[in-house]
């Protein structure tokens, strides 16, 4: 995992917990020095230890504290890297170029960022499948990361979550409905 996101949940942390809680829970998980360059890749694991850490110092069920994150992570990429968001004027447009216009200028910018695809179905205006395939079967932060790009673009939805690999399927098929008022 790239250290971007280990940036942006210490960020997250903080502001929400204080820095108290993060050194409690560096001290807690990691056996460096806690400190994460953005471009340089680190285990998975190693970030999975820190999200258990959150949950548990929140009392909150690990799927909120990944939901949540993916939430907060939405925001802290768009403020870090706009451009990504300039491709599209609309939230189903920017959430069908995530797979062949954002992962691919994220490739530009990391060397082997391990991002996971997605495959579209676009039959119907008011709904968006998006299929979604990942060895670390982080569905639930893509979740949150459409939450938060919802919030950006001002475009309440729904979403279902009726296929996933957690229940043994090879992908999840998050389905996005937009609520047009």
């Amino acid at each position: 995992m790239k250290g971007v996101i280990f940036n942006v949940l210490e960020d997250m942390v903080i502001s929400q917990c204080g820095m108290q809680t993060w050194n409690d829970i560096l001290d807690e998980q990691v056996s460096g020095t806690g400190v994460y360059t953005a471009s340089e890749s680190y285990p998975d694991e190693e970030l999975f230890g820190l999200v258990e850490s959150v949950a548990d110092k929140l009392e909150m069920p690990m799927a909120d504290v990944i939901s949540t994150f993916g939430t907060y992570m939405f925001h802290q990429l768009a403020a870090r890297y706009p451009v990504f968001l300039n491709q599209s004027d609309n939230l189903r447009d920017f959430l069908i170029s995530v797979g062949s216009v954002i992962h691919i200028e994220v490739q530009k910018l990391y060397d082997n960022p391990n991002l996971p695809t997605f495959s579209y179905d676009t039959i119907r205006d008011d709904q968006l499948i998006m299929r979604y395939k990942s060895p670390r079967k982080l569905c639930v932060l893509a979740e949150g990361l459409m939450r938060g790009a919802s919030e950006y673009y001002k475009t309440p939805i729904e979403i279902d979550h009726p296929v996933c690999m957690h229940k043994g399927s090879d992908h999840c098929d998050l389905v996005v409905r937009f609520d047009h008022g």
